[in-house]
């Protein structure tokens, strides 16, 4: 599977947004990194990086990371190897043995949930709830319709109703400058599609996505809840999914979900909605960090737990 946080797109979002990006690849490795700032410094951070093809892979991807941060002046690189030539019940072991150590928190989620495009598309919706796959086949009875569009003005439909479930739950949603400019970048250059389900013309619901080489992936999503009954958001996903299906897409990402022992995980919600279309969890190894300047590594850990048992 082909991470899109892993994508040249992706570095030209990175870039849009005024950041500095590193793409780097050798035989059998690649990896995008960004610099950020951190109370420890300047760090490098590899979104779902490096991949790699094989541990020795991984190993020389490993050494090209530090030598970037050296020449950047990071303090540490932070990576999320979810594709790099070994197993999730390995990737402990391994990791420490390479000198790594578990970040404070996962930048991004450690599961996730995946639908496989794989067969006729009528296999995909077989391993849907039966509700999902009767709202998909029946809400046009009802005069909603469904859309796509890759013209980036249309973002403010999503961030419209991304201000009302806002509003309404009491979350903070990524800016609308920062949703601008993925759309801006993604969305002309067809890496990124909006789609719009429409009451009589009227849009109720909206839902941003990403595609990388084999992967679609469901990034932002919200609807207009004056039309809550409608359950417009499931034929929209399921429409989203068929769309990818006929560009030639293997997967869907839907992104994170809570652990299966934790029902009252702040994703519980969204968990019980990705389940209900099929598909399969998949579990990564986190988030961990590879210090570069190590004692000042060591300070900013140990400033941080200090910080922590003064809470």
């Amino acid at each position: 599977m082909d991470f899109f946080l892993q994508s040249p797109a992706w570095a030209e979002v990175q870039r849009a947004l005024g950041r500095t990006v590193h793409l780097q690849s050798g035989p059998g490795w690649r990896f995008l990194a960004v610099e950020e700032k951190n109370p420890a410094g300047k760090v490098l951070y590899s979104p779902y990086g490096p991949v790699a093809e094989s541990l020795e892979a991984f190993d020389a991807a490993l050494a090209a990371l530090r030598a970037t941060a050296r020449r950047c002046g990071a303090v540490f690189v932070r990576l999320e190897p979810a594709s790099a030539g070994f197993g999730v019940d390995e990737a402990d072991r391994l990791l420490r043995e390479r000198g790594m150590q578990p970040a404070p928190a996962n930048q991004q989620p450690e599961l996730s949930w995946i639908v496989d495009l794989d067969g006729d598309f009528k296999d995909v919706l077989a391993g849907m709830k039966p509700t999902n796959r009767n709202l998909y086949r029946n809400i046009h009875k009802k005069g909603v319709t469904f859309r796509s569009s890759q013209n980036p003005a249309e973002i403010s439909v999503l961030l419209d109703f991304l201000h009302m479930t806002a509003a309404r739950n009491g979350f903070k949603p990524q800016s609308d400058d920062y949703l601008t400019t993925v759309a801006r970048s993604l969305l002309p250059a067809g890496a990124g599609t909006l789609f719009i389900a429409e009451l009589e013309g009227t849009p109720i619901a909206a839902a941003l996505a990403y595609d990388s080489a084999d992967t679609r992936t469901y990034a932002h999503a919200a609807l207009d809840d004056s039309h809550r009954k409608l359950s417009a958001g499931i034929p929209l996903l399921v429409t989203l999914m068929a769309d990818a299906k006929e560009r030639g897409l293997k997967h869907v990402d839907l992104w994170g979900v809570a652990p299966e022992d934790r029902p009252d995980h702040k994703w519980a919600g969204f968990t019980a909605f990705k389940k209900s279309f099929g598909g399969h969890q998949v579990a990564y190894p986190g988030t961990w960090d590879l210090p570069v300047k190590k004692l000042r590594y060591g300070a900013y850990q140990l400033a941080r737990k200090l910080r922590n048992k003064l809470r």
